[in-house]
């Protein structure tokens, strides 16, 4: 028998996300009646519903055949007020009045369920509800509880971890935590655990996604009595961060679409037409003619027409209708002709990272040509702009924010219950505008990520570059997705990086540490990643931008612009490294917390510069009598070549056989 004990209805009312907190949205919106159909079809026997601390949407379906009452019941650790969620199932409304009076201290809630033989799980017990939970809480869970849930909006690290722990449990370890907590276990072997399986869907897309399977069991006394003896198993697929950001946007729509009543518009409207198949949970909804010659409409519009303004929600709308009607197999998706070849939160995902990246370039041109204008308050309009779409992507900040403290806690309450240390080998992502360009600083990371490679160390830089751009070990090296070529210094371009991208690979790859090379965009995005996956982020001061800014355009006024964007981006990092005293005291005078300076000491490899390798090279330069001056750097106008070339003139006066050897490489060699 196949049973999803853990899914939400309309009647779960209060989102714990702020993202739906700030739209005012519940934190489901599924038709219970609905909720039922789709879990049958689903191929599940049964069908219940464990709303938050109300049995109203399982009672709205107890009249249908196969269905019975469950209820998610939150609870606190009085010590601190940790939540947890636990699942009562098969309940009656009698037993949910009882469990109000006591669910506000789980050492009142848990004996009630034992007296009343109330078969009860301890729903995602690696989740911090309420960010309270440590090992400490999920160790008197262990002792407290004998059925655990593997939950289907937690991915395969978590669940694995947990099912790990369970499944190596000793009566060692049982009697060991007694002794800890000052807590009796419960059951005859309570190092023995039971393990659940539930969707925890809140947007209907998710329903049976995952379940609980207890073989052999033929009604539902059966099915329960098989959890109890420890007969059930899990079955489904883990979640992710795209899948929690798509339910995410999905609850979000169904609340606007109830709220406004967009039904009657989604055959009359292309876009809306795409995201309803998408976001409603509904993949099997036709279209029919009005489609058609509404997307004939809009297709015809969409050449070489601009956005209706300058707004987000007009941009968005836009460049969305536009990658529709420009990819087939989007366009297809949104007619219903065809299924998605990808899991639904994959094509979702590529959807509004394109859509999102389209925006993100025309917002980045915007700013910065403002800046060359020095257009203030234009330039404070666009970065309004780009904290709106901040909020738009909001649910894959949110939901891989949420993902990284999972896998922390995991990590800590495994180590806990090991008695070692929770360490985790570190690994470095270096991000930089700069690697392919003719400088210092490329120059030295290419040599950091050869000597990484050479001696194993994890360190990979993330770059931007155009196709065609050689591949190199140590280096992963993104599409941009637009670029800007400043005309005061032609050759130098900033590559604007695709964020979702970036901030899905740093979180697939697990580094423990980000550095920033550089204070562009790229720099700007490592930022938001380490603020997103609560990483620890190091940057480096290597270059006077503001004192290039004033050389190359001349402009006192965008040299202090420049200072005060400095000093507020290497204010964020964690410690800036600096290549001199004299540099670290600059950053302190202007502003730069002191304790954050570490100096980033130079040296040289003296058994490859050395003596013994003279070989007379400079003879064919003519250059073999008298003193030689030896100059080796990027060859541009910041450098203030003019000035030694006037030094080395009025020296050669004095001194004629003195000579100037300049080596280096830029757009000015």
């Amino acid at each position: 028998m196949k049973i999803d004990i853990h899914v939400h209805s309309k009647f779960s009312t209060r989102p714990s996300q702020w993202f739906l907190q700030k739209l005012g949205c519940p934190e489901s919106f599924t038709q219970p009646a609905r909720l039922y159909d789709i879990a049958r079809k689903r191929g599940m026997h049964m069908v219940t519903i464990s709303d938050h601390n109300t049995i109203a949407g399982a009672l709205e379906i107890a009249h249908l055949p196969g269905t019975f009452i469950s209820e998610e019941i939150t609870t606190y650790f009085p010590e601190d007020g940790c939540k947890a969620h636990v699942l009562a199932l098969d309940i009656d409304e009698a037993i949910h009045q009882d469990i109000q009076k006591v669910r506000e201290n789980i050492h009142d809630l848990v004996p009630y369920l034992r007296s009343r033989a109330i078969t009860h799980v301890i729903a995602h017990p690696m989740f911090g509800v309420n960010d309270k939970l440590t090992p400490w809480h999920f160790e008197r869970m262990l002792l407290l509880f004998s059925n655990f849930e593997v939950n289907g909006t937690r991915d395969a690290y978590q669940n694995d971890i947990l099912r790990a722990i369970l499944a190596n449990l000793t009566r060692a370890d049982i009697e060991r935590l007694a002794d800890k907590h000052g807590l009796e276990p419960w059951g005859p072997t309570p190092w023995v655990k039971s393990v659940t399986g539930g969707s925890d869907d809140h947007s209907s897309i998710g329903i049976a996604s995952m379940h609980t399977h207890v073989p052999g069991a033929k009604n539902l006394d059966q099915f329960l009595t098989g959890i109890g003896s420890g007969l059930s198993r899990p079955a489904g697929r883990p979640s992710s961060p795209k899948a929690m950001a798509h339910n995410l946007y999905a609850i979000a729509y169904q609340f606007y679409s109830s709220k406004f009543k967009l039904d009657r518009y989604v055959q009359k409207d292309v876009f809306l037409t795409f995201v309803d198949r998408f976001l409603s949970g509904d993949t099997g909804r036709k279209t029919g003619m009005v489609f058609r010659l509404q997307s004939l409409w809009t297709g015809m519009k969409l050449r070489g027409r601009k956005p209706a303004s300058d707004s987000l929600p007009d941009l968005m709308r836009h460049e969305a209708e536009t990658l529709i009607h420009a990819d087939p197999e989007l366009y297809s998706l949104a007619k219903g002709t065809t299924e998605c070849s990808r899991p639904l939160e994959q094509e979702w995902f590529r959807f509004v990272t394109r859509a999102s990246n389209r925006v993100l370039t025309g917002f980045a041109d915007r700013l910065l040509s403002q800046l060359s204008g020095a257009n203030v308050f234009d330039i404070f309009n666009c970065l309004g702009s780009a904290g709106a779409l901040y909020t738009m992507l909001a649910p894959y900040f949110v939901a891989y924010t949420v993902f990284t403290k999972d896998r922390a806690l995991c990590r800590e309450a495994q180590a806990a219950l090991r008695g070692v240390p929770a360490e985790k080998p570190v690994k470095v992502g270096h991000f930089t505008d700069t690697f392919h360009d003719v400088n210092g600083v490329a120059l030295t990371l290419k040599m950091q990520v050869n000597m990484a490679v050479k001696f194993g160390k994890e360190l990979m830089v993330l770059t931007c570059g155009e196709s065609g751009q050689p591949e190199m070990p140590g280096v992963r090296q993104f599409k941009p997705i637009g670029s800007w070529e400043l005309t005061e210094y032609p050759g130098q371009t900033f590559h604007y990086p695709p964020f979702l991208q970036m901030l899905e690979y740093v979180y697939e790859q697990g580094f423990t540490h980000l550095h920033s090379a550089t204070p562009g965009p790229i720099g700007l995005a490592a930022l938001g990643i380490s603020r997103i996956l609560k990483l620890p982020i190091y940057g480096t001061y290597h270059t006077a931008f503001p004192q290039y800014a004033k050389v190359l355009t001349g402009d006192d006024a965008m040299e202090e612009l420049m200072w005060k964007y400095m000093i507020w981006y290497y204010n964020q990092m964690d410690k800036v490294f600096v290549p001199s005293k004299a540099t670290g005291d600059e950053l302190i005078a202007k502003g730069i917390a002191p304790e954050k300076i570490t100096l980033f000491t130079r040296g040289v490899d003296i058994e490859r510069f050395t003596p013994e390798k003279r070989n007379g090279s400079l003879r064919r330069w003519g250059l073999e009598r008298g003193t030689t001056l030896l100059y080796v750097g990027r060859i541009s106008r910041e450098k203030n070549l003019h000035l030694l070339a006037d030094a080395f003139l009025d020296l050669r006066r004095e001194h004629p056989d003195t000579n100037l050897f300049i080596s280096g490489d830029s757009p000015y060699a």
